[in-house]
């Protein structure tokens, strides 16, 4: 039994034993120089000796194994060349079986046997044989394993395999294989036992060594999948039923774990498939405490890129009933495995998910027969909060996304919105998010309203305030980016028929007005623009839309889009509100509904009225009433009088003198449209010129007493622009002196500022005066008109 010493006390062990090895391997050189072979033997049996030490650790002792292993190749050169000792090889064979030590003389008997082996005086099988049996006398778990796998690499390439050398009558596949077979289960007892060295309280440190050793048994298997000649039918009946006995009988969570990985690694795919029964049953056969799940997991993994590898395979996966089979014998690892973490249980669901869409992506059932299981399991857990089984139900979550690049075919699942419910809400934001994701990228578009619901049910963390959550808390930016998300998705819903959009566009609006006064600006804009769209697809439709029977109407859509602006409104976010209003009414105006436009310019000025006090936000709104009035032409005279004297009167009540002046010469365009069928008043136009020229003259006045200069004539130079637009339009009221009038008013205003012209001001009022004089000499209609003004 080894004793656990110190790092120092190996290290001098090791310097001893490897001083040894060098001692007796110069006077061994020097009987082979010699060809003594007497001596050779004597110094080699001493030199192998110093393997026999207890007080190494499995890597120091790889060390001293490797030097003498080094020795022990020089030697079997010698042992080839008969001439060099004189023996033949068949006494040579039995003159080392005299060794005094079992421990040299089995490396002795190894490397003659090899030499033996390859002067094919006997039957490779019968050595082989001999061999493997000689190995039994050595016992000691390191040593042992060493010892064999010296024997497993010596004989590596004089196995009597397909193709070899030393295949023949006496010799066949099924040898090697029992070789190999024989030698791997030999070696396993021997790694197994190394964990019963020593009392428990060094159990850490001899988990540890026995990791290292590992490797050494596992090279077994290496060689089984490599020998030339084990068909399926032989590895079905013979190799995988052996070695799977050794590996559930061994009763040894380390070797069961690393051994059911060796199979599945080094075995061909369409092996495993063949024989998925077999493996499956060894896996519920393991001791509980195996991770069971990562085997299942690489080889369900092995089995997708098979199927992956090519279509020709899959019908293969039909014939065994893969699915079936992995399934069930899922379902009872999670079942016996009581104590396995709720992330184990959802890793074996995402291999299975992903095995299912790469060998029956046609299934739709298999993918939700493979999600309600894993809502089954999850409903068994209180509340999910392991972060990495959270990372596993969004990997589960997201396959099918990935796989059909369609959200309308997960729609489809049934269990697929169950399972986002045992996300916590940071997670089901995160996956909605790839949700919206992956429709932008693949260009989908859900055209159903049951589609439609499902799909807000399954993004819901990103619409409205979960139970517990508060969008305070929550980083602006990625608030943002979550709620363009979801406007973006808005545009993604369409229907060629009137009728079920309208349904689409109630759904999303029932979702969205819970989504509280962070996300509505956010998400109604999106809203209302989807219905506008509507509204104009009604319009272009031949025949009467606009019946009572219809339940698609645009007045339909209009009651719709004021309730939803309303609510906007009331937030409090006016100025969106008021732009989304205008909207409307410019549309409803297309679709000639008076009444229903100007209710919608009534609640325009409402909100103007009411919410609006910010004198900028005034500016805005001013000029986007007057842009939207002018565009208009389904109003009479009446509601469209009443409408612009409003408009006239909230631009002259602004609180600064250049804003009124703009508002106001602004709202000559309400009473000169230049259409064919748009009013023409051009005595009012020409009266609110008037008008703004006085406010731009007060306001002249105002800089001229608080900063003691008039201070730049833009006010005066826009309004002349002004005048020539209406002059070249025709304005029958604005003539040549009048604009003659306005340039000498400028001229005046100009110089009187102490000589000084403004810089500001003066490129753009010499810009102005080149286009009149261009005008002039341009010569025609144009010309004429302009000639009187003398510049």
């Amino acid at each position: 039994m080894r004793t656990f010493a110190g790092v120092e006390d190996e290290d001098k062990w090791l310097a001893e034993g490897i001083a040894g090895i060098q001692h007796n391997a110069f006077f061994m050189h020097r009987a082979l120089d010699a060809n003594n072979l007497r001596e050779v033997l004597k110094y080699s049996v001493l030199m192998l000796s110093e393997l026999r030490t207890s007080k190494l650790s499995p890597q120091k002792y790889y060390d001293l194994y490797m030097r003498a292993f080094d020795q022990l190749r020089q030697l079997e050169i010698f042992f080839k060349d008969e001439s060099r000792h004189g023996l033949p090889v068949v006494d040579l064979y039995e003159l080392v079986q005299h060794a005094g030590n079992i421990l040299p003389r089995t490396y002795l008997l190894c490397t003659v046997g090899s030499v033996y082996i390859k002067s094919k005086q006997a039957p490779s099988k019968d050595v082989l044989k001999d061999l493997v049996e000689m190995c039994r006398g050595v016992q000691h778990p390191i040593r042992g394993l060493f010892l064999r796998s010296y024997l497993a690499q010596v004989s590596r390439d004089k196995l009597p395999e397909i193709g070899s050398d030393y295949e023949g009558d006496a010799n066949t596949v099924m040898d090697a294989v029992e070789f190999v077979l024989q030698n791997f289960t030999e070696m396993n007892k021997l790694w197994v036992r190394v964990q019963q060295q020593g009392p428990g309280t060094v159990r850490e440190k001899q988990e540890k060594e026995r990791n290292e050793l590992r490797d050494l048994v596992g090279k077994n298997l290496h060689v089984l999948g490599q020998i030339e000649g084990v068909d399926l039918e032989m590895y079905k009946e013979t190799v995988l039923p052996r070695v799977v006995e050794q590996v559930v009988n061994c009763k040894d969570e380390l070797a069961q774990y690393y051994l059911m990985e060796c199979i599945i690694q080094v075995f061909p795919d369409e092996y495993h498939l063949q024989t998925l029964d077999t493996l499956l049953t060894a896996c519920t056969q393991l001791m509980p405490t195996v991770d069971t799940k990562i085997v299942l997991t690489q080889l369900m993994d092995r089995l997708s890129n098979y199927a992956a590898s090519s279509p020709d395979v899959l019908h293969e996966f039909l014939q065994v009933e893969a699915f079936a089979k992995l399934s069930n014998a899922i379902g009872k690892v999670i079942e016996t495995q009581l104590e396995m973490p709720i992330v184990g249980a959802m890793t074996l669901f995402v291999s299975l998910l992903t095995f299912t869409l790469r060998v029956h992506p046609d299934r739709l059932d298999y993918v939700d027969q493979v999600l309600g299981a894993c809502v089954v399991k999850l409903s068994s857990v209180p509340k999910l909060e392991d972060a990495r089984a959270m990372k596993q139900v969004v990997a589960l979550l997201s396959a099918p996304l990935e796989k059909y690049n369609d959200i309308v075919t997960a729609l489809t699942l049934s269990n697929y919105p169950r399972v986002m419910d045992h996300l916590d809400d940071g997670t089901n934001k995160v996956m909605a998010m790839l949700i919206i994701q992956s429709i932008m990228k693949n260009d989908s578009c859900i055209s159903t309203a049951d589609k439609v619901e499902v799909l807000f049910e399954l993004i819901k963390g990103l619409i409205k305030d979960l139970d517990g959550t508060n969008t305070e808390e929550l980083d602006e930016e990625d608030f943002q980016e979550e709620q363009n998300s979801v406007a973006r998705l808005i545009h993604m819903l369409d229907n060629e028929e009137p009728e079920e959009m309208l349904k689409i566009i109630c759904v999303v609006r029932k979702h969205l007005m819970t989504g509280g006064p962070r996300r509505l600006p956010f998400t109604v804009p999106p809203l209302v623009f989807s219905a506008l769209r509507l509204v104009r697809q009604l319009e272009s439709q031949d025949g009467d839309i606009a019946g009572e029977d219809v339940p698609a109407t645009p007045r339909a859509v209009f009651q719709i889009l004021n309730q939803t602006i309303e609510v906007l409104s009331s937030v409090p976010c006016p100025e969106l509100a008021l732009r989304l209003y205008l909207q409307c009414a410019e549309a409803a105006s297309d679709c000639d509904l008076e009444p229903v436009a100007y209710e919608l310019f009534t609640q325009a000025f409402i909100l103007y009225e009411e919410e609006i006090a910010d004198s900028k936000e005034q500016v805005t709104a001013i000029h986007l009433i007057v842009g939207t009035l002018q565009r208009i032409n389904v109003f009479g005279v009446e509601n469209r009088d009443t409408l612009t004297h409003k408009a006239t009167g909230y631009s002259a009540r602004l609180l600064k003198k250049p804003d009124q002046c703009r508002a106001v010469y602004a709202c000559s365009h309400l009473f000169w449209v230049d259409d064919l069928d748009g009013i023409k008043d051009g005595e009012r136009a020409l009266l609110c010129l008037r008008r703004a020229l006085r406010i731009a003259n007060a306001a002249q006045q105002m800089a001229n007493a608080t900063r003691g200069n008039s201070g730049p004539v833009t006010l005066f130079v826009e309004i002349l622009n002004k005048y020539i637009y209406f002059f070249e339009k025709g304005n029958p009221h604005i003539t040549p002196s009048d604009i003659q009038s306005l340039v000498e008013l400028i001229n005046n205003e100009m110089q009187s500022d102490n000589g000084n012209t403004t810089i500001h001001s003066d490129p753009f009022f010499t810009s102005t005066l080149r286009y009149i004089r261009f005008q002039k000499q341009k010569g025609g209609l144009m010309g004429e008109k302009y000639d009187p003004i003398k510049l």
